[in-house]
């Protein structure tokens, strides 16, 4: 059984609801949840699925639209190496990069790293082309040339470009990236660390949400970071919009 749902109470409904998956299982199935949720819950998921005699494996993936429909996703993998190997196929249908990290929980874990790290690269995006647009330079062509340097990313290439042509039909929502900074930050207090970037381009992510996108594509937090901008200053190219306009 493969879940893909979009966070925590849902998985815990599709698992344990009385007519859910654990109210069908026999000894020697596979559990596989392939959602991005938290990694304390799917510690507890996982141990009330293994008394059915039953394996799970946490295999949240990276790689969005794209990476889905190319099969190309990166898949981040928590659960016994027994159970890995035996569901590796299945990854190998759906991804490129397939990595066991470690335990129930650890593949989770990854993934909360991942959505760190693309947030905060999206984030990093954004400013320095609004930047680049308040000091009167074209954008499009200093993404151009950052894309020769060490700057360069793939989130540079891909939402560089959604940011400066204002294409943000998802994609991977805000929301739901939005939920996964949630997670990152909830389980750094539980932690006790830090991480103040995080809070920042959460909060972002928030002021995106509260002006109606949280549907659209995440390369949109470029609208938040530029919601100082005179909401009367017309889009062109050397013009990226701000939030309160609209668009």
């Amino acid at each position: 059984m493969i879940i893909m749902v979009p966070d925590t109470p849902d998985v815990g409904a599709v698992l344990f609801a009385a007519d859910g998956v654990a109210a069908g299982l026999s000894p020697g199935k596979m559990v596989i949840d392939m959602s991005s949720i938290s990694p304390v819950a799917t510690k507890a998921f996982a141990e009330r699925i293994h008394k059915h005699g039953c394996n799970y494996i946490d295999a949240p993936a990276s790689g969005g639209e794209v990476g889905a429909k190319n099969a190309t996703l990166s898949i981040m993998c928590g659960g016994s190496r027994q159970a890995f190997e035996k569901a590796k196929p299945l990854f190998e249908a759906m991804g490129k990069n397939i990595t066991l990290v470690g335990g129930n929980g650890d593949g989770q874990t990854c993934k909360v790293a991942n959505q760190i790290v693309v947030a905060l690269t999206i984030e990093a995006v954004a400013e320095a082309l609004v930047f680049a647009s308040r000091a009167g330079a074209d954008p499009a062509k200093v993404r151009q040339a950052l894309m020769g340097g060490l700057a360069t990313s793939r989130i540079l290439e891909l939402h560089g470009e959604r940011m400066i042509k204002r294409t943000f039909d998802p994609g991977f929502r805000i929301a739901l990236h939005q939920k996964g900074l949630h997670l990152a930050l909830s389980s750094a207090r539980a932690l006790g660390v830090s991480l103040p970037n995080t809070a920042t381009t959460h909060e972002l992510f928030n002021v995106c949400v509260a002006h109606g996108g949280g549907a659209h594509d995440h390369s949109a937090l470029v609208r938040a970071r530029s919601h100082g901008q005179s909401r009367n200053r017309s889009l062109s190219g050397r013009c990226l919009a701000s939030v309160g306009n609209g668009r």
